[in-house]
């Protein structure tokens, strides 16, 4: 759970799972998080090999995040927290 827990951890990770995004990509679908809290949680993502940061060696830089191996294993528990998200609201 510590590898995915919190409040923004499943949020990126739910946004990565429709494909690979660039950083702004999610600033812009995840409005609510401070640049300081996506920056933090996308490292800590890195770090427990559930998302890869591909980094492009061009003018500007570009830097993609996807989800590794791994974090496409989470894709149903993910659907599953998503479902139940959604039996609550409407519940």
């Amino acid at each position: 759970m510590n590898k995915i827990g919190g409040h923004w951890k499943p949020i990126i990770l739910f946004q990565l799972m429709s494909g690979p995004k660039r950083y702004n990509e999610l600033r812009k679908a995840i409005p609510a998080v401070t640049e300081k809290m996506l920056i933090q949680h996308l490292k800590q993502l890195v770090a427990d090999e559930l998302v890869i940061r591909t980094a492009e060696q061009v003018v500007p830089p570009s830097v993609t995040y996807h989800l590794s191996p791994a974090g496409e294993r989470l894709k149903p528990v993910l659907d599953a927290m998503v479902e139940w998200t959604a039996t609550q609201v409407a519940g």
